[in-house]
């Protein structure tokens, strides 16, 4: 069964200046258990939400089995670390997510593509590695809560 294993909600941008420099200090509680999205806006309490300039890609989303072993939101800085559904293949297509408090409809825009940070915050060789599987940014297209547990998981 498909599960949500992350969730995070970061009100700080840590992957800034040069990655040898290291990422900024995580805020308390960025890793949380359970989110509020708002149709078109994003992740309430998010460093993208209601931004402009990444409405259509204010959630992203990213599969567990495309990652090193013990690697995290944390580390890829995206929004929701699924298991069992294979998001990098859904570019175009709507994903609908329900953890228990009805649907959330992201519209899949398109691929989160890795970035040299990953080589400083999995290891050497992360960055190259994750290609293709660096997860996809989408637009949320209702209201809702999304929770870490089983979820249903539907693609249309």
């Amino acid at each position: 069964m498909p599960e949500i294993v992350e969730l995070l909600a970061s009100p700080a941008h840590r992957f800034e200046g040069r990655p040898a420099d290291g990422p900024a200090p995580a805020p308390p509680g960025e890793l949380v258990t359970e989110v509020t999205i708002r149709a078109g806006l994003g992740i309430v309490g998010d460093r993208y939400f209601n931004h402009p300039a990444h409405r259509e890609a204010a959630v992203t989303v990213i599969a567990r089995e495309g990652l090193p072993p013990g690697t995290g939101l944390a580390q890829v800085r995206r929004n929701i670390l699924v298991a069992g559904i294979a998001v990098d293949d859904l570019v175009g297509r709507v994903l609908s997510l329900d953890s228990g408090t009805g649907p959330v409809r992201l519209a899949v825009r398109r691929r989160a593509n890795p970035c040299a940070w990953l080589d400083t915050t999995i290891g050497p060789g992360a960055w190259r590695e994750l290609r293709g599987r660096g997860g996809v940014r989408c637009t949320p297209l209702d209201d809702g809560t999304l929770r870490v547990g089983p979820v249903e998981a539907q693609i249309s």
